[in-house]
C-alpha cells in the first residue's frame, strides 16, 4: 500500500481535517498521479454532509483532479512520467455492458465506480478523492490535459465542464439554435461558454439582476428574470433547448413554456423529485421533452478538454489553500464564489508539516 495524505471528514457533521491513509499499490494498468490542483464541486459538500444518503466515511472528496504522472504500471502505454493528466467523477466501470461498449461509462449498467465514496471493483477497497497529495487510477480512466490549458483553471472542467458539454453535444446544439441556461454558477457559466462556442444564441434565466452584466460578458445576448411573469410569458415558444443547472427543486413549468415545438429541457442539477409536479399539458402541447444528463464518458470528456483547448475555454476560479476548505464549503453553499474554488495542492505540504 502507498502512504497518502489529504483532508477527510469522519461523519456528516464533522469538518474536513487532515488525514493520513493508504492508496493501493500500482497494478500493471494503473497510473499514479501527483495532484497539483483539485476543484471544489458542490457535490463534494453534498457527499461530505450526506445530503444524498449514500456517503461512506472517512470520506476524502474531490473529483475535479489534475496533476502530473508520477509512476506507471508495467502495461500502461498511453502515459509516461511527467505527463499532465486529469481524473474526473469516475475511476472504473464494468467495461462489458452495452453502455460501456458505447463509451458511456457513466451509465454503466453494473454501476460505475465513483472517484470517492465508493468501492473498487477489483479489490473492494474504498475509493478516495482528490483532496489529497496523490491518486492511483486505472489507465483507461485517466485523461490527457492539453498543453494549452492552465491546469488550475481546467480542473473544474472534469465535472462542471463535462456535465454541461455532454448534454449540449447529445442534443446537437449548433449555430442557429437558441439556448437558454437556468442559473449562473459553476455549471451555468460553463454552459454559456460552451453554447457560445458552439454557435448558439444564448440567454440566461436568473432571479438575480446582479448576474446580468456577467452573463452578457460571457456572451449571452439576453437575460430574462424568471420572477418577472410578463417577461417569462413574452418568451413563450422561443428556445430550442434549455439547460437547467439549478441543484434544488424548482418549478419547471414556466421554463418548459418557453420552449419551441420539439424543444428540450435538460436537467443536470436536481437529484430527487420535481416539485411542483411538471404538467403533462406543457409537454403534450408542442411535443416537448424533459431529459436528464450525467457527466460524460471518458472519450467524450477527452473531446471536451480538446474542445476547450481549441476555443480557449476554462473555468473562472478562485484559488484556495487546502487548510481553507471548510470556509470554502460554507461560501459555496452561500453562493459566494466566482465561480469555482480550486485547491492549490502545494499548500497541503504546509498542513502536513504542521500536523
Amino acid at each position: 500500500m502507498t502512504p497518502s495524505f489529504g483532508f477527510a471528514c469522519t461523519d456528516a457533521s464533522a469538518p474536513m481535517k487532515p488525514w493520513s491513509f493508504e492508496r493501493r499499490d500500482l497494478r500493471d494498468d494503473d497510473v499514479r498521479i501527483e495532484i497539483t490542483h483539485c476543484g471544489v464541486c458542490h457535490s463534494d459538500i453534498h457527499q461530505a454532509r450526506n445530503d444524498w444518503g449514500w456517503a461512506t466515511y472517512p470520506l476524502v472528496p474531490g473529483h475535479e483532479i489534475v496533476g502530473r504522472v508520477a509512476e506507471v504500471g508495467s502495461k500502461v502505454s498511453s502515459f509516461k512520467v511527467g505527463d499532465k493528466v486529469g481524473v474526473g467523477c469516475m475511476v472504473d466501470s464494468c467495461q462489458d455492458c452495452p453502455s460501456c461498449a458505447e463509451g458511456l461509462e457513466q451509465y454503466c449498467e453494473k454501476g460505475m465506480t465513483q472517484t470517492y465514496a465508493d468501492k473498487d471493483k477489483r479489490d473492494g477497497l474504498p475509493t478516495y478523492g482528490g483532496y489529497s497529495d496523490q491518486i492511483v487510477v486505472t489507465e483507461k480512466f485517466v485523461l490527457r490535459m492539453p498543453d494549452k490549458l492552465d491546469l488550475a483553471a481546467a480542473a473544474p472542467l472534469l465535472c462542471a465542464g463535462i456535465t454541461t458539454y455532454s448534454p449540449l453535444k447529445h442534443v446537437g446544439l449548433a449555430k442557429g439554435h437558441k439556448l437558454a441556461v437556468v442559473g449562473l454558477g459553476g455549471l451555468g457559466h460553463m454552459a454559456i461558454k460552451f453554447g457560445v462556442a458552439m454557435g448558439a444564441e444564448v440567454t440566461l434565466f436568473t432571479r438575480s439582476k446582479s448576474k446580468e452584466a456577467e452573463a452578457r460578458a460571457l456572451g449571452c445576448t439576453d437575460v430574462i428574470y424568471s420572477t418577472d411573469e410578463a417577461a417569462m410569458q413574452a418568451a413563450a415558444g422561443r428556445f430550442d433547448f434549455i439547460l437547467d443547472t439549478v441543484p434544488v427543486p424548482h418549478d419547471l413549468n414556466p421554463y418548459v413554456a418557453t420552449l419551441k415545438r420539439d424543444g428540450t429541457h435538460i436537467i443536470v442539477g436536481v437529484i430527487g423529485p420535481l416539485d411542483p409536479p411538471l404538467s403533462g399539458a406543457n409537454l403534450i402541447i408542442g411535443r416537448k421533452s424533459v431529459i436528464g444528463s450525467l457527466i460524460g464518458g471518458i472519450a467524450e470528456t477527452q473531446e471536451m478538454l480538446d474542445f476547450c483547448a481549441e476555443h480557449g475555454i476554462t473555468c473562472d476560479i478562485e484559488m484556495i489553500k487546502m487548510a481553507d476548505i471548510n470556509e470554502a464549503f460554507d461560501r459555496t453553499v452561500k453562493g459566494d464564489v466566482h465561480y469555482r474554488f480550486v485547491i492549490d495542492m502545494a499548500s497541503l505540504a504546509e498542513t502536513k508539516q504542521a500536523a
